[in-house]
């Protein structure tokens, strides 16, 4: 299975409302229940007023699109994750998942996995980046 790695540092924010969050951001996930609203984007775009904020997360996803008929991909990467003590933020889409870690724990976890198995891009592991 291929990861990607996505440029730029994200933020994961919690806001009180819509009106703070602009929906013409490039790279935006908005998450809404009964009890919050929170918001992924790159750092760059992140709401001016939030209720919460952390920053320093790097992004990768499964490339392609995942038939909804697969089990298991979101819980094998953050197993793997997991058995190295890294935490991570997960989303999913329609056509696929992606998984946050922060940036000081992107290459371990791109090492872990390439290690299980998962094809990871050769450019993020070398020593160069």
């Amino acid at each position: 299975m291929l990861l990607e790695v996505l440029d730029g540092e994200f933020c994961i924010c919690k806001v009180a409302d819509t009106h703070a969050v602009n929906l013409d951001m490039p790279w935006l996930f908005v998450g809404k229940t009964d009890t919050e609203l929170s918001v992924v984007c790159l750092v760059e775009h992140a709401p001016a007023q939030s209720l919460a904020r952390e920053d320093g997360w790097r992004a990768f996803r499964v490339a392609g699109q995942m038939d909804f008929g697969l089990t298991g991909v979101l819980a094998g990467l953050a197993t793997v994750l997991a058995q190295a003590a890294i935490s991570i933020f997960a989303l999913s889409t329609f056509d696929t998942d992606y998984i946050l870690v922060k940036e000081e724990k992107l290459a371990k976890a791109l090492e872990v996995l390439e290690l299980a198995g998962y094809e990871v891009p050769r450019a993020i592991l070398s020593p160069e980046k």
